[in-house]
């Protein structure tokens, strides 16, 4: 197996135009404990093309690039492209949806691509019942951010 994809979906009692904002490099400060990034496109103003980067965050032991691939504010829809080299390229999709005016559903969408046995073993290991923990965490973390 050379690649491997889960998707999971949650809701937050938060209006879609307050929660979409917090899946950016800078968002994500207000409500990841220990996330920090080092920005190399010089802005803090999320576009296409945007990219960042990351040290052991999210998956990884190593220095990780991130691309904003696709970015659609307007549809609350972000893609990311994480880059680990020799090791596995991901690409992450979060989209929110709104349910009413104080209440969203935040689809998130991991797909893992192994560059090298150790990517291998990592695909092995990123099995469902792992990405349903992890992305109950995203819900934890959002849910603390909110009431805090």
């Amino acid at each position: 197996m050379n690649t491997v994809s889960h998707t999971e979906t949650f809701r937050i009692d938060q209006p879609v135009n307050i929660l979409f904002p917090l899946f950016s490099a800078e968002g994500e400060k207000l409500w990841v404990p220990g996330w920090d990034y080092v920005n190399i496109s010089g802005s803090e103003n999320m576009h296409e093309d945007f990219i960042f980067l990351t040290h052991g965050h999210d998956h990884s032991s190593q220095d990780t690039i991130w691309l904003v691939k696709s970015y659609h504010p307007d549809k609350y829809y972000v893609q990311f492209y994480r880059v680990e080299p020799g090791n596995k390229v991901g690409l992450v999709t979060v989209r929110c949806i709104e349910v009413d005016e104080n209440s969203t559903d935040v689809e998130v969408s991991y797909q893992y691509t192994a560059l090298s046995e150790i990517g291998r073993k990592f695909l092995d290991d990123f099995t469902a019942e792992h990405y349903q923990d992890f992305i109950g965490g995203w819900k934890t973390h959002l849910i603390h951010y909110f009431h805090s």
